[in-house]
């Protein structure tokens, strides 16, 4: 009997240890077999949420192409210790789960999360800024490096951008958006029109913290722990997630000068980009290029330019050539420079053969330049026209393909269908501004171009549409053999993704074998999963 008491008595306890831990995790669903009920156990356990509303926002991207790719609990960490616990228990296990960080959702194609396996909502960190753990935004200097930040890798761009202009001081690369992740952009490159001058954001980090998929919390840079630094950045977070960068600053200016200028001929726009950005003394801070075309807005969600004036006389043009090329360029200043900038700008623009009488100019702030396309998303989001499908495709072009690329793809594919939906970006880089250790993929040629298909959609048919047309763009570049890269790349077999790396497949292979050897990391991105 009292054998039978004490067994009885033994199991009420570990009964109720179990409902108290479940109790934690609030209203459960189903628990997903996926992961073991032990998790529950770990510190993290009342981090971590199986709750469906949870489940599904955590599940969303800014494509909303890929659906119902479930994770079976999402954690919400206070501190990067909670994501070391996840990752080594993970990794410990017979049958690991996958995990995939998330930070603003802004993927296309799924590529944060993790089905059966749990997504980390880097966010979180940034509502336990407060502990000593959690890097926020840290200026400093340094003999040898000059000025930095030490950043979160769940930091928004525009929280590092305020919080380093508060010291006269702000990163020299961006993306056109800012609202997206330090370790989501590093992930992939981060371009915008900076990055001939300065090269993309990662060719602007000195070293980094990084939790790779053994569990792991590696400090690595070009000199430490080299083969994970390069590896990480560009990598698509097979190698470890991000949580802390050391960011390069400069000085930041306080306004700049945005220009706006007009062409009906490809070559001769394409020629004066290649131009500008070749100037590098004293040259301009930012070059970007786009298309217009008769049946797209030209006050687009990436900035709001032109007066109704201006619309009318770009309408009546576009109407006679239906697709018509618009260069913008920025040159920044301040006090000290003030007196003299529009002589330096004119100096600049001299000799580009832009159609006369249709270049529009702007002064604004730095900062107001830098956030431009808030004030889109914002107008978006109240017309309910933001959270839509964005079938999206970036492309890098080679140089030597880019007037067949035009004449293939902006005239006779896009143009002729008359399918197009949003911004179509076209501007010229330059390879010495990259460093081919690190994982993204460019193209062989010294010069090449960012492409941007910047899509809307209104609903599944037509995004549907939509993608039919990127395929048949991308079926038709792998074809004639234009030696296209895909920007954040999106694949659906092995073979394409051996491909895409060409001759760093190996490599990234063996980096991969290295620091995330049982496949845990972002299962999204389709690569080894």
């Amino acid at each position: 009997m009292a054998k039978f008491f004490l067994s009885y008595g033994y199991n009420l306890i570990i009964f109720f240890i179990i409902s108290h831990l479940m109790s934690i995790l609030g209203k459960l669903n189903p628990w997903n077999p996926s992961i073991p009920y032990e998790i529950l156990s770990l510190n993290i356990s009342s981090k971590l949420s199986t709750n469906s509303h949870a489940i599904k926002e955590s599940s969303k991207d800014f494509g909303k192409i890929i659906q119902e790719i479930l994770p079976a609990a999402v954690l919400y960490p206070s501190c990067v210790n909670d994501i070391i616990d996840l990752i080594q228990f993970s990794h410990d296990l017979s049958v690991p789960f996958h995990v995939a960080a998330k930070g603003h959702g802004h993927s296309i194609r799924g590529q944060a999360m993790a089905k059966n396996g749990v997504i980390v909502e880097m966010s979180s960190l940034n509502n336990n800024i407060n502990n000593n753990e959690n890097c926020g935004v840290r200026v400093s200097w340094d003999s040898g490096l000059g000025f930095y930040a030490d950043v979160g890798g769940e930091q928004l761009w525009i929280d590092v951008l305020r919080s380093t202009l508060e010291y006269g001081l702000a990163p020299v690369s961006w993306t056109d958006y800012l609202y997206l992740t330090v370790g989501g952009t590093l992930s992939n490159a981060g371009i915008s029109g900076q990055t001939f001058r300065y090269g993309p954001q990662i060719s602007n980090v000195h070293e980094m913290d990084v939790i790779t998929g053994k569990g792991e919390l590696v400090t690595c840079s070009k000199d430490m722990n080299s083969e994970l630094f390069f590896g990480v950045l560009g990598g698509l977070g097979q190698f470890g997630i991000i949580t802390r960068a050391r960011i390069v600053l400069d000085k930041a200016p306080t306004r700049v000068k945005w220009v706006r200028m007009l062409y009906d001929d490809f070559s001769k726009f394409t020629k004066d980009q290649e131009h500008l950005i070749s100037i590098h003394h004293n040259g301009l801070d930012y070059v970007e290029g786009s298309l217009m075309m008769e049946q797209s807005s030209l006050n687009n969600w990436r900035s709001s330019f032109f007066s109704p004036s201006n619309q009318t006389e770009i309408a009546s043009l576009l109407s006679k050539n239906k697709i018509m090329y618009c260069l913008e360029i920025v040159k920044y200043y301040d006090d000290q420079n003030a007196n003299t900038i529009d002589e330096e700008l004119k100096k600049l623009v001299k000799g580009l053969k832009y159609l006369g009488g249709f270049m529009f100019k702007k002064d604004v702030s730095f900062v107001e330049f830098l956030n431009r396309v808030r004030s889109g998303e914002l107008e978006l989001q109240s017309k309910g026209k933001w959270d839509v499908p964005h079938p999206w495709l970036n492309l890098f072009v080679p140089k030597s393909s880019i007037m067949h690329f035009h004449a293939a793809v902006f005239v006779d594919i896009i143009l002729r269908q008359n399918k197009t939906a949003g911004p179509i970006l076209v501007y010229p880089t330059s390879r010495k501004r990259w460093d081919d250790r690190m994982s993204t993929m460019i193209p062989e040629e010294e010069t090449f171009y960012c492409v941007g298909l910047l899509h809307s959609s209104s609903g599944y048919k037509e995004c549907k549409i939509l993608d039919n047309q990127n395929e048949e763009i991308l079926n038709y570049c792998d074809k004639v053999g234009l030696n296209i890269k895909q920007y954040l790349p999106h694949y659906k077999t092995k073979e394409d993704w051996i491909k895409h790396f060409g001759k760093k497949w190996n490599i990234f292979q063996q980096r991969k074998d290295l620091f995330d050897p049982k496949m845990i990391l972002s299962p999204g991105q389709r690569i080894f999963n």
